[in-house]
């Protein structure tokens, strides 16, 4: 069977993390939701998504196909109940469409009719973007459950302390050196090449992605994630870094999502809660203002290939688009577009072809080349992003 995962309205909800990527592809526990789907349905998967991201993420189809939500996380019960669909039939969930059977020539149900048959199965999605923090915890857990099952843990070396050392797990490889990790809360993930240095306390549950490193010192809380090759340092709390980012500095991140190719710069804070205590409202893409956002508890939203400068502070709730660049004193602003250099004093546009520069040399510095496509989508992203920069 060819598998498909689509993205569909809820997208939009989920800029400017979206921007980049289909949701399938937003790191969510310890794995992408495409990750988790592919672990257990052990196939690639190809991707139903917004026509600028067809090219770099292209759709695959065959004679017989499933389609699924790549918004939603994939559980037994889940997959046993996606597998008995026919061609022609959706499971659906109330009103959200889960999965759909299509032969290659009946792609056009998808806007017509269509045999429903409803579900009660309980899963994990998200809809929108305080959802990758706030549910953080319940997909690594979920995760660590799904990569662990029947494998044994490299040792945890002596001179570390470890509580609960039966819920961590440390992938080949791995370097932990005098660190105090806390998985009475959660279980622990450090994945393969990863490092932790000397004095960092990590409290579960906590993901450390392949080659990503935590800094001297560090004090990170649980339903936080760093994704692969980024290096973090300073506090953090139930935060999730999606990859190839930095916060390699003090500094608090707190209820925070940062995308790929991102960089904190040193003693940067995020505030996650109001001093009236109120709940959050955050910006919203689809409607162009700010919603309740229903958290009491909120940071930073930042998109792929943005920065700060030293010092950089950010309002509860802020919301950073895709390639823009921050600094300065003084509380920034809650919403800033794409493509914006500046903070208190003012903004400038930031051009593509400067956007495209930086990130060449940020892949450099990895040792990775910025292909044709990523650059082409970076110019994509300015163009679709236009009009946000006159807010």
């Amino acid at each position: 069977m060819n598998y498909i995962l689509f993205d569909e309205a809820r997208r939009e909800n989920l800029l400017p993390l979206t921007f980049m990527r289909p949701v399938a592809d937003i790191r969510f526990g310890i794995l992408t939701i495409r990750e988790k789907w592919e672990k257990y349905l052990s196939c690639k998967t190809s991707t139903l998504t917004d026509n600028y991201l067809a090219a770099k993420f292209p759709l695959i189809k065959e004679e017989e196909n499933i389609i699924i939500n790549g918004a939603i996380c994939p559980n037994p019960e889940l997959i046993k109940e996606i597998n008995r669909i026919k061609s022609g039939q959706a499971l659906v969930s109330g009103e959200t469409i889960l999965a759909m059977c299509l032969n290659a020539k009946d792609f056009e149900k998808m806007s017509g009719s269509i045999d429903e048959i409803s579900t009660d199965v309980k899963y994990l999605e998200i809809n929108n973007v305080w959802d990758v923090y706030s549910k953080n915890a319940e997909a690594l857990k979920a995760d660590f459950e799904l990569l662990t099952k029947g494998r044994k843990s490299q040792p945890i070396p002596s001179h570390c302390i470890a509580i609960a050392a039966e819920n961590i797990f440390i992938e080949e490889g791995a370097e932990l050196i005098a660190a105090t990790l806390n998985a009475s809360s959660g279980p622990i993930y450090i994945g393969k090449k990863a490092v932790v240095m000397e004095g960092s306390n990590i409290r579960g549950p906590f993901a450390l992605c392949d080659h990503s490193w935590v800094k001297m010192g560090a004090k990170i809380y649980g339903g936080t994630t760093i994704g692969p090759y980024s290096k973090v340092g300073g506090e953090i709390n139930n935060s999730v870094i999606f990859g190839y980012s930095n916060k390699a500095h003090d500094g608090f991140l707190g209820h925070s999502v940062i995308a790929e190719w991102c960089n904190l710069g040193a003693d940067t804070n995020t505030s996650n809660l109001k001093n009236t205590y109120d709940q959050v409202k955050i910006w919203n893409y689809p409607v162009e203002s700010f919603v309740d956002s229903g958290q009491q508890f909120c940071g930073l939203i930042m998109g792929d290939h943005s920065k700060c400068g030293i010092n950089t502070m950010f309002n509860t709730g802020t919301v950073v688009g895709v390639s823009s660049n921050i600094f300065g004193s003084g509380y920034q602003r809650n919403f800033i577009s794409s493509f914006k250099w500046g903070g208190v004093s003012g903004f400038s546009t930031f051009l593509p072809k400067k956007a495209i520069e930086v990130a060449k040399e940020m892949y450099r510095r990895r040792n990775l080349e910025l292909s044709d496509l990523d650059a082409r989508l970076i110019e994509d992203v300015y163009n679709l992003t236009h009009g946000y920069r006159r807010m």
